[in-house]
């Protein structure tokens, strides 16, 4: 069974029929990564362009400066070939010598231009003047990546661990601890969803989704750490549930967070996905706030994921 149940099955037979009138049109499957689940789409339509720009904003840091330095030896190994196809090309370099050709072209891209070599027939002319042109171009554009990588905002938000289910003031509450690491955040807003299989009435399972009514759903201000919180009642579709039900329905919760980061100002978002095995009964989070009297709080952040028992 997918892992969101017949919600992906029926998503399935409609691909296949499309799969059925359009054979010769099959594309490879698209990975896409949510959380702890992988969806792998199929048959999609063809990819666009700017899926790149999507994929090189995605690429941490280390692998992006591997890509553009892969390009970079790429793209001046081309061109040292290209001088070296000639004869004469290239006024000051060696006959046939590749290390020369390839140091050329670094200097071409880069429109340094030191001046022990410089092209001296039409085809070098035409060969670095395509060179120039294309070093300009990366240059714009990892210039462009490089300064939005550089100013987009992140939400330094932490989650806990885990998810815990213990009574708070007499009533059986679903809790999960969220810590902001930025100096500050306003106008935060949570949100926690909740997914399962479910039988039908026709028979088989269906995926459905809840959004867990919480006991404050929206801050002006999330300077530090907090709790949310969600009553278990008749009305919640959590109410009666035991760990051996919560696996065999597959519970996803997902647990999100949107704000605004007040130094630029720009929203951010992020989220962190939980499994039923995350899910702790009969526990509940340490304390991590220790009230000094001066109007000072000190927030222990390397206990925030700690349980402890929750005392019968």
């Amino acid at each position: 069974m997918a892992p969101f149940g017949k919600w992906g099955e029926g998503n399935c037979v409609r691909a296949e029929n499309g799969y059925t009138l359009s054979m010769n049109r099959k594309r490879a499957p698209v990975s896409v990564r949510s959380g702890q689940i992988e969806f792998l789409k199929v048959n999609t339509e063809g990819i666009d362009w700017r899926d790149a720009y999507q994929w090189l904003l995605g690429l941490s840091w280390p692998q992006f400066a591997a890509f553009v330095a892969v390009v970079y030896i790429t793209l001046n190994l081309i061109f040292a070939l290209l001088y070296l196809s000639g004869q004469h090309n290239i006024a000051g370099m060696a006959p046939g010598s590749f290390s020369d050709a390839f140091f050329f072209s670094v200097q071409t891209l880069a429109t340094v231009g030191y001046g022990h070599m410089y092209p001296q027939t039409l085809y070098g002319h035409v060969v670095t003047t395509i060179e120039i042109m294309s070093g300009v171009f990366l240059l714009a554009v990892m210039t462009g990546l490089i300064f939005v990588r550089f100013s987009r905002p992140t939400a330094r938000i932490v989650f806990s661990k885990s998810i815990v289910i213990a009574p708070l003031n007499g009533k059986p509450t679903l809790m999960v601890r969220v810590g902001n690491q930025q100096h500050s955040m306003v106008e935060a807003e949570f949100r926690i969803t909740f997914n399962r299989d479910e039988p039908l009435v026709e028979g088989g399972d269906f995926r459905f989704f809840y959004h867990l009514k919480l006991q404050f759903d929206r801050l002006p201000s999330f300077p530090a750490a907090l709790t949310l919180r969600h009553v278990i009642d008749e009305h919640s579709p959590l109410y009666g549930a035991t760990p051996e039900s919560l696996e065999r329905s597959r519970v996803v919760l997902i647990a999100s967070v949107v704000g605004i980061d007040p130094v630029i100002p720009a929203a951010v978002q992020t989220q962190q996905d939980y499994t039923w095995s995350d899910i702790r009964f009969g526990e509940r989070f340490v304390e991590i706030y220790t009230d000094h009297g001066d109007g000072r709080l000190t927030v222990d952040y390397g206990r925030l994921h700690d349980t402890e028992p929750v005392e019968r």
